[in-house]
């Protein structure tokens, strides 16, 4: 029967995308590995390759098209011996509601020169298997990555998956609907009166607006705040600067605070820690988010194992990462994960501010703009130092106060004595 080729999630938050173009048409020849669309996500523009080979029969949707749900039918694949007669019943797209996570029904494609697995269909976190299979593990529950497939090459087919029900852990619930607000048109009548201009929303705005709003509505968020000196920060920085001049680096006040961040996780390890709705998962290395504002939105890249990398290497890093959010080139893999992030509005003259988390990380530092202030010494003596505010946005749920606190304190401690991040 023919092959319903499936709008993929690229990622896995992701639950609708824009079909941007079509690289084959109808009557076109493709097999595994072979490129066939450019899907725009709430992200990036990313390439979708076929996972079969036979003949285009029908594409379902048109370039160009929004809000394309995830596992929607976006065309259909015909194998040798059939016609355009036996697509008949595929003419409108048709999603597929998914019972289980998006994540578990990822269509994961893998390069035609790379070698199926002879006894399993997973590897690498790659799965193998039918789209029929892939339906009907998704309508009972099931995760394909604990099935054996027995066609060919491992692959998951349909006698594998029929008759499977969900283990207890793969069944989701279904949140109740969060509360929106008045509607645009009950808005507009507010309005009637007053000139305005109407902006639709693009993908990545959609999917900010959802993510802050549960956010802010499911994760309990307390805040914890302190004002840091960085007066023998901002010498040390224009003394490793100096030295930094011929090979054309220059270190930022953000890549200290991201090494900050980093090491501190490290000395407080249980504040390295992420809510998983029935558990906690308590990462090792440090994966520290930092939030870059984009045109019409904003990316959290993730630097993974920052704790390891030195300030120049954070640096280089941070400035790529950056670079290629502003253009749209980000894998999923360079901004999903992380526990903690980071957030710098300093350079825009703001004294303190309070951060929403980004689930499912566990805690969000705010960075305010360093500025002279008087300041009482241990001594008692009044003077003047560059005092830089901090606030500490931490899910309850994850990490406690005084576990907050440890963290907190562990990052001043290495911003105040920035040597202790060189040794």
């Amino acid at each position: 029967m023919p092959i319903e080729i499936l709008m993929p999630a690229l990622s896995p938050t992701m639950e609708e995308g824009t079909l941007a173009k079509w690289l084959v048409k109808e009557g076109d020849s493709v097999a595994s590995g072979d490129l066939i669309a450019e899907i725009e996500t709430d992200k990036a523009t990313m390439e979708f390759e076929a996972v079969d080979e036979g003949i285009i029969g029908k594409l379902m949707v048109a370039d160009g098209a929004e809000s394309v749900k995830v596992n929607t039918v976006i065309a259909v694949l015909l194998e040798d011996g059939e016609s355009d007669a036996d697509i008949a019943d595929a003419s409108t797209p048709k999603p597929v509601e998914p019972s289980v996570p998006i994540t578990e029904t990822v269509e994961i494609v893998t390069p035609a020169n790379v070698p199926a697995p002879a006894q399993t269909a997973t590897t690498a976190n790659r799965i193998f298997a039918s789209p029929l299979a892939r339906r009907i593990a998704a309508n009972n529950g099931v995760d394909l990555a604990q099935i054996s497939g027995t066609g060919p090459h491992g692959r998951i087919v349909k006698a594998d998956v029929e008759g499977k029900t969900a283990s207890p852990i793969a069944k989701s619930t279904t949140p109740a609907p969060m509360a929106t607000g008045p509607s645009s048109d009950t808005i507009s009548k507010i309005y009637a009166d007053r000139e305005y201009d109407v902006i639709e929303l693009n993908g990545m705005r959609k999917t900010i607006a959802a993510r802050l709003t549960e956010a802010k509505q499911t994760i309990p968020h307390f805040y914890l705040r302190r004002d840091i000196q960085i007066d023998n920060l901002l010498a040390g920085r224009a003394h490793i600067n100096k030295s930094l001049e011929s090979r054309g680096l220059k270190l930022s006040v953000n890549d200290f605070i991201i090494k900050a961040c980093a090491m501190a996780l490290q000395s407080v390890p249980a504040a390295n820690a992420i809510w998983a709705n029935d558990r906690l998962f308590q990462l090792k290395p440090s994966d520290v988010a930092v939030a870059v504002s984009v045109d019409d939105g904003l990316f959290t890249p993730v630097i993974k194992d920052a704790e390891t990398k030195t300030l120049s290497r954070l640096s280089v890093e941070m400035k790529d990462l950056a670079s290629r959010a502003r253009s749209g080139k980000l894998a999923p893999s360079e901004y999903l994960g992380g526990s903690f992030a980071i957030s710098n509005l300093g350079m825009f003259g703001i004294d303190n501010f309070d951060a929403v988390i980004n689930p499912p990380h566990g805690a969000i530092l705010a960075v305010g703009a360093g500025k002279k202030k008087p300041v009482v010494g241990n001594d008692g003596q009044l003077s003047v130092a560059t005092v830089m505010s901090v606030t500490l946005s931490v899910d309850h749920r994850a990490i406690d106060g005084a576990l907050a606190a440890l963290l907190l304190n562990a990052i001043v401690e290495n911003l105040e004595n920035p040597v202790s991040m060189l040794a």
